[in-house]
């Protein structure tokens, strides 16, 4: 049997449309629905060794903001989901509040370390769990898209409980990085807010995923990541190029800290190089030697954490 041209081509296109629908598919399922535990491989922060050092670090603070009287809230997104995060009120009263933003299939008390700094920095301190994630409600993870306004709600509660006159800082961790960049470009994004903390951002979902599918499985973005994208919005609500943190830094008029690791794989180092150059407001720039994916912190603690006091001393001092 002979076939023409026209057919061995109509063929291959059609393999080749099949291992991209497939591809996709497999790429939705992996990612955008509500995931039972962390997905992040954690050698993408560390290898080993140096995990034993980070966790010194993380365990011993995170054990003792458990052990603090925290208090649960629960709020309603924009559209119905029940959101819910942890609260650690000041030593003493305050009018500063830092809302802690965690990353993919994390949940809020994932961010303690964080939360530890900030409290004795003298913040209140908000945990939130992203949508589909921890005890908030929700199927499908939103990728910053949908969780900046979730972001906005739990501004706005602040503002609500606690004054018209309180001073907000935001701190993000890869996906809680990006959403609080994207948080910044929405009009409605409040005074309030005096400066942001974001720590190892992706520019959008698309950009991110179009880089694990090269780097991890050598496939093109096109035509996979157009049809995950298409699956997104038809299930999730959202398209992974429907909002980016460069159209954010475009419009954001508060101070941006923009952390990354040197070394970050997961979230290309670029990608900080590239939300910097964007950013119109004011801006900081620290980017960690030997640090991988989301492990800035922990990679040189204390070179973190005095640039964050720098920062915060500048834009959201103590009064």
């Amino acid at each position: 049997m002979k076939f023409s041209l026209i057919e061995v081509i109509a063929g291959t296109a059609a393999v080749a449309g099949g291992i991209s629908v497939y591809a996709a598919n497999k790429l939705f399922n992996m990612t955008i629905p509500r995931q039972d535990g962390v997905q992040v491989d954690l050698n993408e922060m560390a290898d080993m060794a140096k995990w034993e050092e980070y966790k010194k670090i993380i365990a011993s603070r995170g054990e003792w903001v458990r052990s603090q009287e925290l208090e649960e809230i629960y709020i309603h997104a924009n559209d119905g989901i029940k959101l819910h995060a942890w609260y650690l009120p000041a030593e003493k009263p305050t009018d500063r509040f830092a809302v802690i933003e965690h990353g993919y299939t994390s949940k809020g008390m994932d961010g303690a370390s964080h939360a530890y700094f900030f409290h004795h920095q003298g913040f209140n301190v908000i945990m939130p769990d992203h949508r589909a994630h921890g005890d908030s409600e929700g199927d499908y993870v939103g990728f910053g898209i949908l969780d900046r306004y979730d972001c906005i709600s739990w501004i706005e509660y602040i503002i609500g409980r606690f004054g018209a006159d309180v001073r907000i800082l935001l701190h993000g961790t890869s996906m809680g990085a990006t959403t609080v960049l994207m948080t910044s470009g929405l009009p409605e994004f409040p005074d309030n807010v005096k400066a942001i903390i974001s720590d190892c951002a992706f520019t959008s979902p698309h950009d991110v995923f179009a880089h694990i599918l090269k780097r991890d499985y050598h496939l093109p973005e096109f035509p996979i990541m157009n049809i995950n994208s298409a699956m997104c919005r038809k299930k999730a609500g959202y398209g992974f190029n429907d909002y980016s943190t460069l159209t954010a830094m475009k419009s954001n008029k508060c101070p941006v800290l923009f952390i990354h690791g040197a070394e970050d794989n997961f979230v290309p180092t670029k990608m900080v190089y590239e939300n910097y150059s964007a950013c119109k407001a004011p801006k900081e720039i620290l980017v960690v030697d030997n640090a991988g994916h989301g492990a800035s912190a922990y990679e040189d603690n204390a070179l973190y954490e005095r640039t964050e006091t720098e920062f915060i001393n500048k834009y959201i001092p103590e009064e």
